[in-house]
């Protein structure tokens, strides 16, 4: 049997293109009306919102970031990777308190997600979520002056 990885023919025929295995990797099919409002990515099958068992604040914050995280989910792949370089960049050009005020959305954001996947982590993932949070505490103390 052969995988998605190897390749399918001989050397003398040319490569096919490799379709990718995640259903989000996949580009979504092309609407026939132009009027129509933009494609939204289909969210994935088979994976959880919600930690099984949660209790608690955990099972709070999970409910009250579904909806934040499904529309985060819908907006095209590079947005959110942008503005979050975009306003690290500036904390790190920037020296006095607006440099702080930009990591902190950064900070915010980096330290949801960790709180969100800290169940389904191993210790490397732990280890590396909360060297980039201390990172990030770090750089906004020193942009407003307290260290």
């Amino acid at each position: 049997m052969r995988t998605r990885l190897e390749r399918v023919g001989s050397e003398t025929e040319p490569p096919r293109r490799q379709v990718p295995a995640h259903p989000l990797a996949r580009k979504p099919p092309a609407q026939g009306n132009a009027a129509s409002p933009r494609v939204r990515r289909p969210l994935p099958q088979g994976e959880q919102f919600f930690t099984p068992g949660a209790t608690g604040l955990r099972a709070e914050v999970e409910r009250k970031s579904a909806a934040p995280l499904v529309f985060l989910f819908q907006q095209p792949r590079w947005v959110i990777p942008l503005v979050m370089v975009a306003l690290l960049i500036a904390g790190l050009v920037v020296p006095d308190w607006r440099g702080g005020v930009a990591v902190l959305p950064v900070l915010a954001f980096i330290a949801w997600l960790a709180y969100l996947s800290w169940p389904s982590l191993r210790l490397v993932g732990r280890l590396l979520r909360v060297a980039v949070a201390t990172f990030l505490v770090l750089l906004a103390a020193t942009r407003f002056g307290l260290i």
